[in-house]
């Protein structure tokens, strides 16, 4: 632990974090639900798989990855080389608490015949009995190669899963998690929110559930929800995931008008993910001090964590954080980069 322990405020923190930066040679990444302070030091913001590609490509020593603890660790999973810090090691995930590794083991060893797609939003042990990693931009392209009569297990979220199964005809067993933040949303006050600009179009996350995606207009990673927000015809979008992404639209959108979707207190305050919050500017200039908290990955999880992620890169690498590409038929990815579960 440094010997230092005052934390500087305002500018001089700012001055600090800067230095700090440099002087280890580091990278700073945040997603877009992370606070605009963050957002705006931030040498990239963006989704989480597609700031850990970014952050492998730099030369830096370090990443500070401002964000939600899986996030971190699929950073580290993709640059073992590098050293990954995390402002507050607590800053978690309703979906990865909701899949224990423990019992996601015992659910595919009940169901042999299936193959597990899971959504990014988990751990690095749940990644490594996993079989394709996806996230809610590269779902569809990969869903598509996969032979009809292929069973699939699909977690943790149910809402994505589901939205994927009805959007897509495809019938997959799901684990039952949800976002909280996701979850939080008013059916209710949305149609009310809507009545008061009927003109405006509604951009909804998949983490939603179905009584909200179905009022959708356009419904999308974050990335694609920002691409939407930049083409939609009119001056007022009405946006359905958490609301710090809006500081990103507002900043390159400025004639355009934001409304957060309310939770059932008709504002979107109670939409606000708690645990990408725990992260703060202090915290984040002590994590660049000390180079701590620190994310470590034994080096066997870590290559089978890997495996599922590869196997998605070579199945729809350019739909990461963007939009779809051709099929890949998944009969050509090699087997063995396949983790057998154990």
């Amino acid at each position: 632990m440094s010997i230092e322990t005052k934390i500087p405020t305002g500018d001089d923190l700012l001055a600090e974090i800067d230095r700090l930066r440099k002087e280890r040679n580091a990278v700073i990444l945040a997603h877009y639900y992370q606070t605009p302070d963050i957002q705006d030091i931030a040498d990239f913001v963006g989704d989480s798989l597609e700031l850990s590609r970014k952050a492998a490509e730099t030369d830096a020593d370090v990443i500070a990855f401002c964000g939600v603890k899986f996030m971190a660790d699929t950073a580290k999973i993709l640059s073992p080389e590098k050293i990954v810090v995390l402002p507050d090691m607590d800053a978690g995930c309703s979906l990865e608490d909701s899949c224990p590794p423990d019992k996601f083991k015992a659910f595919r060893e009940a169901h042999p015949d299936h193959i597990a797609l899971t959504y990014i939003n988990c751990s690095t042990e749940v990644k490594a009995l996993s079989d394709v990693i996806v996230t809610s931009s590269s779902a569809e392209t990969i869903l598509a190669q996969i032979p009809e009569d292929q069973k699939i297990i699909f977690g943790p979220d149910r809402h994505l899963g589901g939205w994927l199964s009805r959007n897509f005809g495809r019938e997959m067993l799901l684990w039952p998690g949800v976002c909280i933040v996701h979850e939080a949303f008013s059916e209710t006050e949305l149609l009310k929110l809507k009545e008061q600009h009927p003109g405006a179009p509604i951009a909804a996350h998949p983490e939603c559930p179905p009584a909200i995606v179905d009022h959708a207009d356009y419904v999308g990673s974050t990335s694609g929800i920002l691409k939407f927000a930049e083409n939609f015809e009119g001056d007022t979008l009405i946006v359905a995931t958490e609301p710090h992404i809006m500081h990103q639209m507002e900043k390159a959108l400025p004639n355009k008008t934001f409304i957060g979707a309310p939770g059932a207190d008709g504002n979107c305050n109670c939409n606000i993910c708690p645990y990408m919050a725990l992260n703060t500017m202090e915290k984040l200039y002590v994590a660049l001090r000390d180079l701590e908290p620190r994310i470590e990955i034994e080096e066997d999880l870590r290559l089978k964590a890997k495996a599922s992620l590869d196997r998605m890169l070579e199945m729809a690498s350019n739909s990461v954080g963007k939009g779809d590409i051709g099929q890949v038929e998944i009969e050509d990815v090699p087997k063995a980069d396949i983790p057998d579960g154990d």
